[in-house]
């Protein structure tokens, strides 16, 4: 029986996937996926945590000791699990309503301190599984179901917050660009601290649809034809406008000692036998 090129890595039992046709978050996986074999880590010691919403989904279908948790407390949930076994590798991989509106509080205080955890944050502008409401990343001007007269509230800046946090590895790439973004997160795995890995992903059932922007392939055109590569651009020039460039690329690769280092050192210099 032949056997498919990802079945060490994917629960195929679990597919087809439930995600609507033209939405990005199956090729993130696809992406994230190739990068787990690239980067050669231990998958054994590796573990996918993930909240609530359409990307939330994802730890469902990877073959890894897997958490889905409540909505907005992926980070905090796979920080207990990184304290407490400090070998293993926690990866957060959910949307950007879960992760920086409802868990954004866990994410500046991970980030501070630099707690050993890889954030992969798809970011679609909206909040698809509920229904399209705006979201914190919607672009102003933006449509939703919430906000029929266009966002008038300023999104987030996603590589921005991780920088100015402490993260010490602030990257983003939109779905199109899967060669990339696979490489970045291979790297990312390997890299010791609190990592962010935006992807800017088509959300065709909503966003689109409401904003008569097309479908998935007309997203990933315009993905084509306005993302710019731009490696360590400093954070604060990322915001992202409707319908405006894109700019993508590695914007932070720094080193910082880890929470469970800055731990451990202080213990072995306050606490006497």
């Amino acid at each position: 029986m032949d056997v498919h090129p990802m079945d060490d890595v994917l629960r195929m039992d679990r597919i087809p996937h439930i995600w609507c046709p033209g939405c990005g978050i199956g090729t993130a996986v696809t992406a994230f996926a190739e990068g787990l074999k690239k980067a050669e880590i231990d998958l054994q010691k590796t573990c996918i945590v993930s909240g609530i919403g359409c990307t939330g989904r994802v730890a469902g279908y990877v073959k890894l000791d897997s958490f889905h948790t409540t909505h907005g407390r992926g980070i905090a949930f796979a920080t207990g699990i990184q304290v407490a076994n400090p070998d293993l590798k926690v990866i957060v991989f959910s949307g950007d309503g879960d992760i920086m509106s409802i868990g954004g509080n866990h994410f500046i205080h991970a980030a501070r301190r630099n707690v050993n955890m890889l954030v992969i944050c798809v970011n679609n502008f909206i909040y698809a599984m509920t229904g399209g409401q705006v979201a914190p990343t919607t672009p102003h001007a933006a449509y939703a179901t919430t906000s029929p007269f266009g966002a008038v509230e300023p999104p987030f800046n996603i590589p921005y917050i991780a920088d100015s946090s402490g993260a010490v590895y602030v990257a983003r790439w939109t779905v199109l660009q899967v060669r990339r973004l696979t490489d970045s997160i291979a790297e990312a795995l390997k890299k010791p601290g609190f990592s962010v890995i935006e992807v800017i992903s088509p959300c065709a059932m909503y966003y689109s649809r409401i904003n008569r922007l097309g479908d998935g392939l007309d997203m990933m055109k315009f993905y084509h034809d306005n993302t710019e590569i731009r490696h360590g651009e400093d954070t604060k020039n990322l915001d992202i406008g409707f319908q405006t460039k894109i700019i993508v690329g590695k914007f932070v690769d720094r080193e910082r000692p880890t929470y469970m280092d800055s731990y451990n050192k202080w213990l072995s210099g306050t606490v006497k036998d």
